[in-house]
């Protein structure tokens, strides 16, 4: 196995593994704690998003690194494409949800009402927009190594 090889491999698991991780939440975990009452739906919330976190942001950067590793040995753009699909959940997550994660963070959970639920329920959809992402790269890795 060459290098470009492994690294594409690589590149395609930590993305295939970001997006199931994504599946999983926005499909079941966001699901099962919306049946929660608005106290608890936040409580459950907050440390559930801070493992979150930090597991798929390690998973973005891996899986772009060597999607960009993989570009630079083989010149083929579908790497650099994949890459970018994976590393573009960085600033979305800054810009884009990180505004809804600051007002949930700043809630405490004897004080969740209908507001908070309706934070969580956008979370939800705009969470829904990195799972596509990730989906797409893991797409356009597997194209690449066909």
């Amino acid at each position: 196995m060459t290098l470009s090889q492994l690294s594409g491999e690589l590149a395609l698991v930590t993305a295939a593994l970001f997006a199931g991780a994504a599946f999983y939440i926005n499909f079941a975990e966001q699901h099962a704690r919306l049946g929660l009452d608005d106290r608890a739906l936040l409580a459950e919330w907050k440390p559930s998003y801070a493992r979150g976190f930090i597991m798929q942001a390690s998973l973005a950067v891996i899986s772009g690194a060597f999607g960009i590793l993989a570009f630079l040995l083989t010149y083929d753009w579908r790497w650099l494409l994949g890459a970018a699909l994976m590393l573009v959940n960085w600033p979305y997550t800054l810009f884009i949800i990180m505004p809804t994660n600051r007002l949930l963070e700043a809630t405490a959970p004897d004080e969740a009402d209908d507001v908070t639920r309706g934070l969580i329920l956008q979370w939800g959809r705009l969470h829904a927009v990195r799972t596509v992402f990730s989906v797409l790269a893991t797409i356009v890795y597997l194209w690449a190594l066909a």
